[in-house]
């Protein structure tokens, strides 16, 4: 019967633990600076919180013109919306009337 007497060496002590750091250091400095990582979750966080932000804005925004357009509707004619309306495109005012200009028109 033959056998080999193979001698350890140090080095082969250390192969499985050194590709069990690489591997943990490669994933673990993907989890946090990768394009799904933690810090590009912080920023995907604060987009969104500015976007909702935004899309409140806009929200308000339609709700105040569909409440106009209701106004001037066929059904129901507000007349002095009609009169406000008429006067601002046209550029019309009496001598005795005051104006103010809004800027959010």
């Amino acid at each position: 019967m033959w056998t080999k007497y193979h001698k350890k060496r140090r080095l082969g002590r250390f192969v499985l633990p050194a590709m069990t750091v690489a591997f943990l250091s490669y994933f673990g400095y993907h989890c946090i600076h990768g394009d799904y990582g933690l810090r590009a979750t912080e920023k995907f966080e604060q987009q969104r919180l500015v976007r909702e932000k935004e899309l409140a804005d806009l929200v308000a925004r339609r709700e105040h013109l569909e409440k106009e357009v209701a106004l001037l509707s066929d059904g129901s004619l507000d007349k002095d919306m009609l009169d406000e309306k008429a006067r601002y495109q046209l550029n019309y005012s009496r001598a005795d009337e005051i104006v103010i200009f809004n800027s959010q028109n």
